[in-house]
């Protein structure tokens, strides 16, 4: 346990941060499994509406440093290329 006033106000901030950051990595979990489940069902329209959902989760996430800015890019584009290729399928 801290024991300078400092360390303890550290210890109280990062605390009320982890429980943040949980609620917001598991929106992002959340929001990615809607857009896997969309692909699956083979939804090309849902799964492009839960894709821009979870892209706007991902850059917020990334610029709140919640997640590494790579890291968010690496999920979009990963979810962007399987959106991608269901809406492929279904023109063809």
């Amino acid at each position: 346990m801290p024991h300078s006033n400092g360390a303890k106000k550290r210890f109280r901030q990062d605390a009320k941060r982890r429980v943040r950051n949980r609620s917001r990595k598991a929106e992002i979990r959340t929001a990615i499994k809607r857009v896997l489940t969309a692909v699956e069902q083979k939804d090309a329209e849902l799964a492009r509406r839960e894709l821009r959902n979870a892209q706007q989760k991902l850059d917020k996430a990334a610029f709140k440093r919640v997640l590494h800015p790579n890291t968010s890019a690496r999920q979009k584009a990963a979810l962007t290329r399987r959106v991608q290729a269901l809406e492929a399928a279904a023109s063809v």
